[in-house]
């Protein structure tokens, strides 16, 4: 289960929930396996340039390589530009959890 975790400027206007449902559909159409991904936002009121940092953390797996990743990041980063309308910065990370990271469902 992927988490996603997008961090704005409040001067960009964002259509949140489609951003989450267009990110989450990127992530599987690159990889099915991935199944539903968290989201959360943070508005940021204090910044000194506008700017939207998008980022992803998944699960190591082997088809998870130097190719998948590079596609990726630009299909996220793709979908994130097309829905900011303003002049900002786009960044993107995408980071492998290592076996340190445990989930679950709480009861």
């Amino acid at each position: 289960m992927p988490h996603l975790e997008i961090k704005y400027s409040i001067d960009i206007e964002l259509d949140l929930n489609f951003l989450f449902d267009q990110l989450e559909s990127a992530i599987n159409e690159l990889d099915a396996s991935a199944g539903v991904c968290m989201c959360r936002a943070y508005p940021a009121k204090s910044y000194k340039h506008s700017h939207v940092m998008i980022e992803v953390w998944l699960l190591p797996k082997q088809h998870r390589d130097p190719v998948f990743t590079r596609a990726l990041l630009k299909k996220l980063k793709d979908c994130v530009k097309k829905q900011v309308v303003n002049h900002s910065y786009v960044s993107v990370q995408l980071y492998y959890l290592d076996n340190n990271y445990v989930t679950g469902v709480a009861p």
